[in-house]
């Protein structure tokens, strides 16, 4: 882009442990909106999850490849932060059910009132409305089919994860 230009910057972040359909749905969604778009893996100290961060970081990587404006990196801390410091000024986050607004709204509202960040919601498509990370491993874990939930890669990653445990 010309010098000067102000690229518009949002943030898609979450746990992603997996990366599954719908993650990258509300993600596609946004590289068509924004020019850069961060994808930000939260890492949390208190929780042990299936994929390192770094092993979550590769998978959505290899998942956005082809979208050509999707950045992947690791925070911890406050998300508010993480946008300062990168002069981005949206959270974009997917909702599945009412239940996820009103716990997204009070997340929304803090951020604003901190730094000014807005939040940005997308409904997530009905085909995954009710998808999450820690469904499709459940199912995964007890033979259950979830190859349509999530890019081939990720869940050969999966599979290859579960045997091992």
């Amino acid at each position: 882009m010309n010098e000067g230009v102000q690229l518009r910057r949002a943030v898609c972040p979450g746990s992603f442990d997996p990366i599954h359909n719908g993650h990258l749905d509300v993600i596609g969604r946004a590289a068509r909106l924004y020019d850069v778009v961060h994808v930000a893996v939260m890492i949390n100290q208190s929780k042990q999850g299936l994929f390192t961060v770094e092993e979550r970081i590769e998978l959505i990587r290899e998942a956005t490849a082809d979208y050509g404006n999707v950045e992947v990196e690791a925070f911890h801390g406050l998300l508010v932060d993480f946008c300062k410091q990168r002069d981005i000024p949206a959270i974009v986050k997917g909702l599945r059910a009412v239940s996820d607004f009103d716990y997204e709204l009070q997340m929304a509202q803090m951020n604003r009132g901190l730094s000014g960040v807005e939040t940005l919601f997308v409904p997530t498509i009905p085909t995954y409305s009710f998808l999450s990370s820690s469904l499709v491993k459940e199912v995964a874990t007890w033979g259950g089919d979830v190859t349509h939930l999530l890019p081939a890669h990720v869940h050969a990653a999966l599979i290859e994860r579960l045997r091992a445990k």
